[in-house]
């Protein structure tokens, strides 16, 4: 299934652009070993009666492994069609 821009002519920002490059720099793993360490952070403080601390780390693992995507995303795909283009 070939992957369209729904619109060409918007094209992303010089701030966008830095974000991706900087991004593109860390590996992909590193964002699901932190949400690894999240969870078993999570367990750890659950287990020992820290509830509060648990849910607040806990909420951490979604985030992490939407930014993983987002970063294996960015490798693979690049912000748009014209950005690939101009390299």
């Amino acid at each position: 299934m070939a992957m369209t821009a729904a619109n060409p002519t918007h094209t992303e920002g010089p701030v966008a652009k830095m974000i991706e490059q900087q991004t593109a720099k860390v590996p992909s793993d590193w964002f699901l070993w932190a949400a690894v360490g999240s969870i078993a952070t999570s367990l750890t403080l659950q287990i020992s009666g820290n509830r509060h601390a648990s849910t607040f780390v806990g909420q951490w693992a979604p985030t992490l492994l939407i930014l993983g995507l987002y970063n294996k995303l960015v490798k693979q795909l690049g912000s748009d069609q014209t950005s690939r283009a101009e390299t």
